[in-house]
This record gives structure tokens, sequence and C-alpha cells, in this order.
């Protein structure tokens, strides 16, 4: 069976909910087995250490960087109706929010996927944080929020098509764009290398990265098969959190979607990584002063993820991989928004102790 009759069979809605699903098993076991967190790199970063945390990232992103642009220089996927690329978008968003979402992320101790990928381990903490970033996303998006990010989006906007590819604004195309990503990955190489890596490490650091090209050839290959028009799209977690949010609130409406899959395929693959690696455990809360900044941290999440137009993943490793500008600006504003969060409060002798409470003083020989 060809893919127009699976296409035809089951429909779109079927057939890319299934995609989103095998794509989120994948991504949520290669993420829980090699500790992908963007959070852990931009510490490691601002601390000065270039360890195993930093170069998990810097595989995975070089990893989806250069297959997307493979798979484009290869005339497999052609991604220019991407959202990211082809719909109006805002400069002033994708800053402003991920410097919110960087400084958010630092406080929850993880970036969206993170969360949910720790929720599937037992983490509670990270299931709270994950319910509010939801919340506030749907807020955000449609809700009482939704005029302030409006407004904030509003103030440097820039036309979709190649005014929205880095490529395109340097003249480069898909060849650059593939030996850039063999740099990165090289020098992730060499760190991993350096840090005497485990084999899962490796796997788990590549698999992660290759999943976020999977998603989009998957969408593109689902939209090649059909009649109807079907948009191009990448790995995110802010838009499908608040679309869950909305179908375990209210009565389902609208057809399955890739987002839609893709949720439940992350919780059962980190589940699977967990119970497979013995990571399993349930953890809560440790202090009082540990609750708040989980919430207000999920809360900044929700509010810049939807402002700079999708998470870590999505806004940042999803749209970075096809070179959008917003993408690249987004992930800028995550960093030094995580620096500054880490500076400001785990930095802080006060904080840090409230935090992490000193171990009992060992008894006196």
């Amino acid at each position: 069976m060809d893919g127009v009759s699976v296409v035809e069979q089951w429909g779109e809605p079927t057939v890319l909910a299934v995609c989103g699903l095998l794509v989120g098993l994948g991504f949520g076991f290669f993420a829980q087995r090699s500790r992908f967190c963007l959070r852990a790199a931009v510490i490691e970063f601002w601390h000065g250490r270039f360890g195993e945390k930093l170069a998990v990232w810097l595989l995975a992103f070089a990893s989806a960087v250069v297959l997307v642009q493979a798979l484009v220089m290869a005339g497999w996927m052609n991604v220019e109706t991407a959202r990211q690329l082809s719909a109006r978008g805002s400069l002033s968003g994708a800053l402003l929010g991920g410097l919110i979402f960087g400084f958010g992320m630092v406080m929850t101790r993880g970036c969206a996927s993170r969360l949910l990928v720790l929720s599937a381990n037992g983490n509670l903490r990270a299931l709270l944080s994950g319910l509010i970033f939801a919340v506030v996303a749907q807020a955000s998006l449609g809700g009482v929020l939704s005029p302030l990010r409006e407004e904030m989006a509003s103030w440097w906007v820039v036309d979709g098509g190649p005014s929205r590819s880095l490529l395109a604004l340097v003249g480069a195309g898909p060849v650059d764009g593939l030996v850039f990503g063999m740099v990165w990955l090289v020098t992730a190489g060499f760190f991993a290398w350096y840090s005497g890596w485990s084999v899962w490490k490796w796997v788990g650091g590549i698999g992660t990265g290759l999943m976020v090209a999977l998603a989009w050839w998957s969408t593109y290959w689902v939209m090649s098969q059909s009649f109807e028009p079907v948009q191009i799209q990448g790995l995110t977690f802010s838009g499908p959190s608040a679309e869950w949010l909305m179908r375990v609130m209210a009565e389902p409406q609208g057809p399955w979607t890739f987002g839609l899959g893709l949720m439940p395929g992350v919780f059962l693959g980190s589940l699977a990584g967990a119970l497979l690696g013995g990571d399993w455990k349930l953890e809560g809360f440790g202090g009082g002063y540990t609750m708040p900044r989980y919430i207000i941290g999920a809360v900044l999440m929700g509010f810049g993820s939807m402002l700079a137009g999708g998470c870590a993943v999505g806004a940042g490793m999803t749209g970075g991989a096809i070179f959008a500008v917003t993408a690249w600006l987004t992930l800028a504003g995550m960093w030094v928004g995580g620096g500054l969060a880490d500076r400001m409060l785990d930095r802080h002798p006060k904080h840090a102790a409230s935090v992490h409470p000193a171990a009992p003083a060992a008894p006196a020989p």
C-alpha cells in the first residue's frame, strides 16, 4: 500500500497523529536516556564549563540541523511553507519571549519538553509545573493574557518569506546550512569524547536531534500524499500542551493533529527509558521556597513560549534547524534569560541555600 492509499484510507488527521505518536516515542526515549536539557546546557555554559550537558544539547541540535538541511538539499523535503518561514513573524516577540522563557526555564529546572520527560519519570514537581505551563500557554494564546502577548508581538514584526530565513538573508543555501551543522556536530563530538560518554549518551543525543528532523519530514510526507491542504510542522510542546488541556477540560472538538499524538508519545517513550535505566522515582517538593519558584517559573515559560512562537524545542531547535530568524533570536533570548536567572537566583548565597540546603556537618573525629 503506497502513501496516498494510506492517507486516503485513514485520513490526514489520523496519519498525522500516528506520526506524532511515533516521533514522540523516539524523542521521549532518547531525551530521557541522554538527559537532554537546554536549562542544564545554559547553566553549564554560563558557569564556564563545557561538559557533557552542553555537549548533549549541541549534539542534538547539530544532528537536527544536519539531517534537515541534508533532506532539503537532496530534494526530499521543502520547508518554505513552514509557519516559521512563510508567515508573518515577530522579532520583538521572539527575543522577549525567549528571555522570559529562559528565566522561567531555570526556575522550574527544565524546559517544556524536559518537564514532560521528568513527569513520566515520577517527578511531581515537573508534573505540576507542566500543568501550570499548559494553562498559562492557553491563556496567552486565546485567553486573558492574549492582549498583552499581541501587544508585545506587534512592536517589531517581519514579513514572511526570505526575510524570515537566516540563510536567505546572508545569501546562503542548504549546502551552507549543512556545513554549518557539521561544524557544530564535530565540536559537540569533541566535547562528548572529552567527557568520556557512555554509548547511551551518544545514541540519545543524536537520536533526539534526529527526531526533530523526522517530525519535519513526516508532516511533509503527509502533505505530499494528501489532496487536502496540510501544514508542514515540526516538533513543539507549547501549542500541543494547550491543545491537550482544552481537550481534557472541555468536549473534544476538531480533528486529531500531529501535536496531539506527540505528547502521549513523549510521555510513553520517556517512561520506557526510565524503566529501562532504573530511573523511575516518585519525587515531590523539598521546601517552602521551592514550590513558589516552580509555579512562577512555569507561568513565565507558558507566556514566554506563546510570545516567542514556541518552546526551547519548538521555537529553538525545530525552527533553528530550518534557520528561521525568529528561532535564532528566541534561542539567543533563552540563553541570556537563563544566564540572568542563574546569576540572580541560584548564585545568590541566600537563594542557593534555600534551594540546596547545606548537608549536616560531619561529627568531629
